[in-house]
């Protein structure tokens, strides 16, 4: 499989959220992507567990006050950029670049004090991408021609 160059940081989709030309860093170090969220929670739906939450928070322009609801999810302990462990919610979604597809884990994390609400790690870019750290937004590039 060929493998697309992506660039230091990158714009991209996850259309299952509704939430399009999102600013996403590219973190070779991190193993997991992860995504800024809002709000998260366990309640009972349906006489299940479920993870209800809400992404990137009302100072992003592409917030949209949507509630997702995951009876698919799981916890794990994740260091974070401080090198602290911490408990994380761990969902699947598609995220969309370079005009592909692709299912992936997220970790919900609070990115609200950064300057990318997404995070793309190792998990996703070893089957998929060569990283560039000259370049940046490459996939948005590619869509527009």
């Amino acid at each position: 499989m060929k493998k697309d160059i992506i660039g230091r940081n990158e714009v991209v989709d996850l259309p299952e959220m509704e939430l399009f030309q999102l600013r996403a860093k590219i973190d070779t170090g991190a193993y997991t992507s992860a995504i800024h969220y809002h709000h998260a929670e366990v309640i009972k739906k349906d006489g299940e567990e479920t993870l209800h939450f809400t992404l990137l928070d009302p100072s992003h322009a592409e917030y949209n006050d949507k509630d997702f609801y995951f009876k698919k999810f799981k916890t794990k302990k994740i260091k974070n950029s401080f090198g602290q462990s911490e408990e994380r919610y761990i969902i699947e979604a598609t995220i969309r670049i370079f005009d592909k597809n692709i299912l992936t884990e997220f970790s919900l994390s609070d990115r609200g004090n950064l300057k990318f609400p997404l995070l793309l790690g190792r998990k996703l870019l070893n089957k998929h991408f060569i990283v560039d750290t000259s370049k940046k937004n490459l996939s948005l590039k590619s869509s527009k021609k």
